[in-house]
């Protein structure tokens, strides 16, 4: 990955992370809030916060993903299937 790119990716991670914060006006997603963006269900959800790739917090009983984190990975992640799909 070029100079180039990694700038691309990380401006677009940037403005996701703005737009998602500003819409949910917080700085760490829960499941609900997964399951709004992804639109995954509750289930699916779960497993993915208790995944070892997926990089969560534990807030007491609660898992929580800061809005950072979520979406660097789901970016990363995307990435990384599309090269590998082709």
């Amino acid at each position: 990955m070029n100079n180039n790119q990694q700038l691309n990716i990380n401006n677009l991670i940037q403005t996701e992370v703005d737009r998602i914060s500003t819409k949910y006006d917080k700085d760490f997603l829960d499941c609900e809030d997964i399951m709004k963006i992804t639109g995954l269900g509750r289930d699916n959800v779960r497993n993915l916060l208790r995944s070892k790739d997926f990089p969560t917090t534990k807030v007491g009983k609660r898992q929580v993903v800061s809005v950072l984190n979520f979406v660097t990975w789901l970016t990363l992640n995307n990435n990384a299937s599309e090269v590998t799909n082709g």
